[in-house]
C-alpha cells in the first residue's frame, strides 16, 4: 500500500460497528418510545375531555420552553428535582428502594424554613445558606435511620418502611407548621418567610435560582461516583447480588446504611434548596410529592445521570407549561401527573416486552 493510500485510510473516519448502531437504536427506542406513546395516550385522554391535544401541548411548550419567564421557571424547578433524582439513582443502583424521599424532602424543607428567618437575624447570609443546606441534608438522613437499620440488620423490606416513614414525615411536617413553627402574623398556617434578598442568589440577572447549579453538580458527581469509582462499584455489587457481595467480603450492612444515608441526605437537601431558592416558607398541607414523580424519569434514563437531566428538564417543561395550559383550557392542574402515570405504565410494559424479546433472542 502506498503512502498516499495509507494517509487516506488513516484520515477516513471510523464508522461504528453495526452491532453498536443497533444497540444505540434499541436504547433510543426503549427510552424515547415510551415518552412518545405516553404523549399520544395523553392526547387521546384530552380528546375525551373535549380539549384539543395540539392546543394543550402547544400551550405547554410555549409557556414552559419558549417563554422567557416560563423557561426561567422551568430551570428553577429543575434544582430540587435533580437532587431528588440523584437521591434515587444512589439508592436504585445499590438495589435499595428508598421511596421515603417525600417525607425526607418535606421535613428537611420545614426545618430549614423554620431556621432560616431566625438565623438570618444573627449570621451573614452566606452562613445562613450553608447552614440551611446542611440542616436539610442532616434532617433527611436522620429520617432514614429506622428503615436503614431494619433493612441492614433485620432484612425488613424497605419499600414498606420508607413509605410508612413518608406518611409519618408528611404528617409530622404539617403538625410542625401548624403548631411549633407557625407564623402568628399570617392568617394562613405557614412558617415565617425568608426574605427574597436572603435566599440563594439568582443566575445572570434572571429569576433562575442557583439551586439549579447545585442540582446539576450533585447529579453529575453522583453519576461519576456510581460509575467510575471503587465505592460505586461496591454499591452496584451489593445491589446486583447481596449474597455474592457478602462472599466477596464486602460489609453489606454498613454499605446499606450508607446508601440510605446518602440517598436521604440528598432528598433533604432538595427540600432545603426548594425553600432557600424559591418558596421561602412552608405552608400547611404543602407536599409537592417530587420523589414518587421523579421515579419514572430515573428509570427512563436507566439510572444515567446525564440522561436523567434531560428527562427532568422535559418534566419541568411539562409541569410549568401544564399550569398555564390548565388555566387557559380548563384542564386540571394535575394532568401533567396523569401523563407521568401513563408514562410509568408504558415504561413497565416496554421493559416487559424488551425482556421477552431478549429471552427469545437468547433461546
Amino acid at each position: 500500500m502506498s503512502a498516499a493510500q495509507t494517509t487516506r485510510t488513516a484520515d477516513k473516519p471510523t464508522e461504528a460497528p453495526p452491532e453498536h448502531r443497533r444497540e444505540w437504536a434499541h436504547m433510543a427506542l426503549i427510552t424515547i418510545g415510551p415518552v412518545v406513546v405516553a404523549l399520544v395516550i395523553g392526547g387521546l385522554v384530552l380528546i375525551a375531555m373535549g380539549v384539543n391535544p395540539l392546543t394543550y401541548y402547544s400551550y405547554v411548550a410555549g409557556r414552559g420552553l419558549f417563554s422567557p419567564s416560563g423557561l426561567q421557571a422551568t430551570l428553577t424547578r429543575m434544582g430540587p428535582l435533580l437532587l431528588i433524582a440523584a437521591s434515587l439513582i444512589v439508592a436504585f443502583r445499590a438495589g435499595i428502594w428508598n421511596l421515603g424521599g417525600d417525607g425526607q424532602f418535606l421535613l428537611g424543607a420545614v426545618l430549614v424554613a423554620a431556621a432560616g428567618p431566625a438565623l438570618v437575624e444573627i449570621f451573614p447570609v452566606w452562613v445562613v445558606l450553608i447552614v440551611g443546606l446542611l440542616i436539610g441534608a442532616v434532617v433527611g438522613m436522620l429520617w432514614s435511620v429506622v428503615p436503614a437499620l431494619l433493612r441492614a440488620y433485620q432484612g425488613v423490606n424497605e419499600i414498606i418502611t420508607t413509605l410508612m416513614m413518608t406518611f409519618l414525615g408528611v404528617s409530622l411536617a404539617n403538625v410542625l407548621v401548624k403548631l411549633a413553627f407557625l407564623d402568628p402574623t399570617t392568617t394562613v398556617p405557614q412558617t415565617r418567610t425568608l426574605p427574597v434578598e436572603d435566599r440563594l442568589p439568582r443566575l445572570f440577572d434572571t429569576t433562575v435560582s442557583s439551586g439549579l447549579l447545585i442540582g446539576l453538580a450533585v447529579i453529575i458527581v453522583v453519576h461519576l461516583v456510581m460509575t467510575r469509582t471503587a465505592f460505586g462499584l461496591k454499591l452496584r455489587v451489593v445491589g446486583a447480588n447481596s449474597k455474592a457481595a457478602i462472599h466477596a467480603g464486602l460489609p453489606v450492612p454498613l454499605l446499606t446504611v450508607l446508601v440510605f444515608g446518602i440517598s436521604a441526605a440528598l432528598a433533604g437537601l432538595a427540600g432545603a434548596v426548594d425553600i432557600l431558592g424559591t418558596q421561602g416558607n412552608v405552608r400547611a398541607d404543602w407536599n409537592p410529592a417530587y420523589s414518587l414523580t421523579v421515579v419514572p424519569l430515573v428509570f427512563l434514563a436507566r439510572f444515567n445521570g446525564f440522561g436523567t437531566i434531560a428527562f427532568v428538564f422535559l418534566f419541568s417543561v411539562l409541569s410549568i407549561g401544564g399550569e398555564s395550559a390548565a388555566r387557559k383550557l380548563g384542564v386540571p392542574n394535575y394532568f401533567s401527573l396523569v401523563i407521568v402515570a401513563i408514562l410509568l405504565v408504558v415504561l413497565g410494559l416496554t421493559e416487559y416486552l424488551d425482556q421477552r424479546r431478549q429471552q427469545k433472542v437468547r433461546s
